[in-house]
């Protein structure tokens, strides 16, 4: 398994993701941002981050693009969590995408936000080749999203 990971800078952290996670709990979805909480794999409490919820025909997905980050650990931990936009929570269980199912996925997520987290997966595109998809698929964990309630 890769152990790619790509932390956020002071910029990211304290104006850009307390930005969008402030216009989120607000309900206001920038984009498709939701504010994902996930129960922390060691201590068991509900962890927060802003994440971009990606639909692909009826299906709902979360893409790590920073690769193998804190919540994506948790996730597999939790299997599952809570999505927040303004006052509604939805409960969702999450399962892991393969990485032969992920080019797809990855070219939908980059065709939406690439101007956002382009630079997270190392010159590959929306218009990348399925091979090169394939390639980075690795170091991007993938998660379905099924809602439950």
């Amino acid at each position: 398994m890769s152990t790619h990971v790509q932390k956020p800078g002071w910029f990211t952290v304290n104006v850009l993701n307390r930005t969008i996670a402030w216009l989120t709990r607000r309900g206001l979805s920038v984009w498709g941002s939701r504010v994902l909480a996930v129960r922390g794999r060691k201590s068991g409490e509900w962890r927060r981050t802003p994440v971009n919820l990606l639909t692909v025909e009826s299906d709902m997905y979360l893409v790590a693009p920073r690769g193998h980050v804190q919540w994506t650990h948790n996730m597999r931990a939790a299997g599952g969590g809570e999505l927040h936009l303004g006052k509604k929570a939805e409960v969702f269980t999450a399962t892991e995408v393969t990485d032969d199912e992920k080019p797809e996925i990855l070219r939908a997520y980059l065709k939406r936000w690439k101007a956002e987290v382009g630079v997270f997966f190392g010159g590959v595109g929306p218009d990348s080749s399925t091979e090169e998809l394939r390639r980075i698929a690795p170091d991007h964990p993938v998660f379905r999203i099924t809602v439950t309630g």
